[in-house]
């Protein structure tokens, strides 16, 4: 890979996101001819990695000049920035904004890769994890394996190989890196979650989708760091449906009116889908009553030939509704019937809905459950399968965001649970006693509640003092092998792997 410094400028330009270009003495009046030869070989945001033919982007809002000034001393050339700095780089190109600079330029570096897959994208507060999956399982069997994969939870650039992700929506820079992989590795399919932090901080700015769906839309990530407001997090949200060819949406969202009249405006080609038949649901999915796994799906026109009866691995019929809204955007991507329905019986998701039995016979339900609604979807799902008995709930509040689920958990844990033990999950630079003790504030009489910061001891508790006919829920860490504390990722077992050595040392 590589580009040269007039390909940069010209992509500037183009963007209209060129201010002026600051150059060395020597380089001032052989620009034009240097610009034109000198190769840029390497794309970085990261001051410890640089060479003299890496291209260095100032971004952040921790940056210092300092950074800027130590790459240059170990051989940075050339960087981008919204701020012309005073230092020996020879040249560097001043932007309007550093973030779309980084898109467009990591496009145009790694060759445009999104042009030669297709491109689909899941955004919504709760779900997109797992219709992802879905969608991937549906993909490997019409593709034969050749669908690549951003989520959460794990990430694929070969079909098969998987890895942690560390943003739900990575980097811009990296994001075209990782989609130049899986362009080499054969991938014909790129299925991703975007976050509505991606929209906000310009992660995907330029980007189109082939396919993009909406799941659903409640209040989260408000904090000072994220969306101060609601309708901040929601505008943001909405982008993609903008920045989409089709759109697929939840007919029963909450704000559906403006989700359509965005789509209308944008004149986004929509397809609609719900668990209630009328006017405005393209696809309808009903789920039998003799069978909490099976489903079935009818539609009015059926374009997609989608009809027909389905059956799941994963529990709840928020899951339903994730399948159906993966199997139409499978279908729009070249899936036929019969792939969606293989594809969403083989489904399975690392952390999601995963059950164990405890010694005495007791259920536990493992699964990432990490805000308002996929907790409280998760909780009503646990409680139909278990009326006559407790459930006892583990669960924390992540450190540095995501404020708000704080008073949520509280909320839920009021409405829904018996036991509540709170503990830590992923604190970063937050006290993880305060982070508990916020939630407790929100949790009202009836709920007996106890604060256990170490996750084993807490885990540990709830299967100690369960009862045969309860249910125990370990929410929010799923299959995560690390706890993030401080600005480490400290590794850990994982809360299913946990719980299983904790029931078996108990034999």
């Amino acid at each position: 890979m590589s580009i040269t410094l007039t390909e940069i400028r010209t992509c500037l330009l183009k963007e209209q996101l060129l201010k002026e270009i600051v150059t060395a003495s020597d380089w001032s009046l052989a620009l034009p001819d240097k610009s034109s030869t000198t190769q840029i070989h390497a794309l970085s945001y990261d001051s410890r990695k640089v060479s003299e033919t890496t291209l260095f982007f100032c971004k952040g809002l921790g940056f210092k000049e300092d950074y800027l000034k130590n790459a240059v001393a170990d051989g940075l050339k050339f960087y981008v920035s919204e701020t012309p700095y005073e230092t020996e780089a020879e040249l560097g190109f001043i932007v309007t904004d550093i973030r779309k600079a980084m898109a467009v330029l990591s496009m145009l570096f790694y060759d445009y890769p999104q042009n030669k897959m297709t491109l689909i994208a899941f955004t919504g507060t709760k779900g997109k994890t797992t219709a992802a999956y879905f969608t991937k399982f549906i993909l490997d069997h019409s593709t034969n394996n050749k669908t690549a994969m951003l989520s959460t939870m794990n990430s694929t650039l070969d079909g098969k190989t998987f890895f942690k992700s560390q943003l739900t929506t990575p980097e811009s820079m990296d994001l075209y890196q990782m989609m130049a992989e899986a362009v080499e590795n054969g991938m014909t399919h790129f299925v991703m979650e975007v976050s509505s932090q991606a929209y906000k901080v310009q992660r995907v700015y330029g980007l189109f989708f082939d396919v993009g769906i909406f799941l659903n839309i409640s209040p989260d990530h408000i904090s000072p760091i994220e969306h101060p407001t609601f309708d901040d997090y929601f505008f943001c949200k909405r982008q993609l449906i903008a920045h989409s060819k089709k759109i697929i949406i939840n007919q029963e969202s909450d704000y559906f009116h403006l989700l359509k009249e965005t789509a209308a405006m944008t004149e986004t080609p929509m397809i609609t889908y719900g668990s209630e038949a009328g006017e405005e649901t393209d696809y309808v999915y009903t789920k039998d009553s003799e069978d909490s796994l099976a489903f079935s799906v009818t539609s009015k026109k059926d374009e997609l030939h989608l009809s027909g009866a389905y059956q799941l691995r994963l529990g709840g019929e928020f899951n339903m509704g994730n399948a159906l809204s993966a199997a139409i955007a499978a279908a729009l991507a070249g899936a036929s019937g019969e792939d969606c329905k293989i594809g969403i019986a083989d489904t399975v998701v690392p952390g999601r809905m995963e059950q164990l039995t405890n010694t005495n016979g007791a259920k536990v339900y493992v699964d990432y459950a990490h805000n308002y609604v996929s907790l409280q979807s998760l909780l009503q799902f646990v409680k139909e399968e278990h009326p006559d008995g407790r459930i006892i709930v583990v669960l924390g509040s992540p450190g540095d965001k995501a404020i708000s689920r704080r008073k949520d958990f509280g909320e839920v844990l009021s409405q829904l649970a018996d036991v509540a033990l709170l503990t830590t999950d992923d604190p970063a630079t937050e006290d993880p006693q305060a982070i508990s003790e916020q939630i407790a504030e929100h949790i009202e009489a009836g709920v007996d509640f106890k604060i256990i910061i170490d996750r084993e001891i807490a885990i540990q508790t709830a299967l100690t003092v369960s009862q045969p006919e309860d249910a125990v829920v370990l929410a929010g860490k799923g299959a995560d092998l690390f706890q993030k504390v401080g600005k480490e990722d400290v590794p850990y077992e994982g809360d299913y792997a946990l719980a299983e050595r904790l029931i078996a040392s108990q034999d």
